[in-house]
């Protein structure tokens, strides 16, 4: 049985239905469960928290018991038994029957969620930290009503949000897009009604490939970045200072810092 956290957030109990190999670093784990029926969200760069088991564990150890202490529960478990956690974006939602898509980057070495993803299997159970309300504070992409321009950059681990954020925008919204992944492989044909210039940059320096760039015209742009910390904080500077975007029109996101695990990038929060 789950548990409410904190409205509009609470935990879902969750198994794996099926893993699909979306490239040579990606793969798309479709999750199912009734607890999915109580779940909603407006999509775009949803953000979720997805605990994991450790290897030999059945399922991932939270201590829900605790109802709204169950973080501090979680911190004082031992290492060994704690489960991971980790922060994902929601992909996709679907009804009858409900799922719900999440993108996993494998990487070499693999840290606890990469090495559990190029595993994960059919029956495999997992508890997701989501929303129990669509329009939700953990959705940053937010475009005023006058947005003329739409500008986006993100790396591979954000991906699935800029996906779901292509799919999301209306016919005639003008939109420019970069994706920077490390294999050309991973490279994927997305699916929008908008005016979408998309480029894909294939272990190319992000910051100098979008410095180069010809923007369209805008008086009232909107710029969302995410991805590696120090590369977003490159961008969103670039985009305030050298092209004089309004800073409160740039929503910016480090999904993850080089050298750091999330465990160390929390602790530093």
């Amino acid at each position: 049985m789950t548990t409410a956290v904190a409205a509009p957030f609470r935990f879902f109990s969750l198994q794996v239905v099926r893993t699909r190999r979306l490239g040579p670093s990606l793969v798309r784990v479709t999750f199912g469960g009734d607890d999915l029926q109580y779940f909603f969200s407006d999509g775009r760069d949803q953000s979720l928290s997805l605990f994991l088991p450790h290897p030999g564990q059945s399922e991932p150890q939270v201590p829900l018991e605790f109802g709204d202490g169950w973080w501090q529960g979680w911190r004082e478990l031992p290492d060994d038994v704690r489960a991971v956690m980790r922060s994902y974006t929601l992909r996709a939602l679907r009804r009858n029957p409900d799922e719900i898509d999440i993108d996993f980057v494998l990487h070499t070495p693999a840290g606890p969620a990469s090495h559990w993803a190029s595993r994960a299997a059919a029956g495999d159970r997992v508890l997701l930290l989501g929303p129990a309300i669509a329009d939700n504070r953990a959705i940053r992409f937010r475009p005023a009503d006058d947005t003329d321009l739409v500008v986006i950059w993100g790396d591979e681990t954000a991906v699935p949000a800029v996906s779901a954020i292509l799919e999301s925008l209306p016919a005639g919204t003008r939109a420019r897009v970069w994706l920077e992944v490390h294999d050309a492989g991973d490279i994927q044909d997305l699916e929008t009604d908008a005016d979408a210039e998309i480029t894909w940059l294939v272990q190319e320096e992000a910051v100098s490939a979008i410095r180069a760039a010809q923007l369209p015209p805008a008086n009232h742009p909107y710029v969302w970045i995410a991805g590696e910390s120090g590369s977003v904080k490159a961008l969103r500077r670039h985009f305030v200072q050298e092209r004089g975007v309004d800073r409160r029109r740039v929503t910016f996101v480090g999904y993850w810092r080089q050298g750091l695990t999330e465990e160390q990038l929390r602790a530093q929060e």
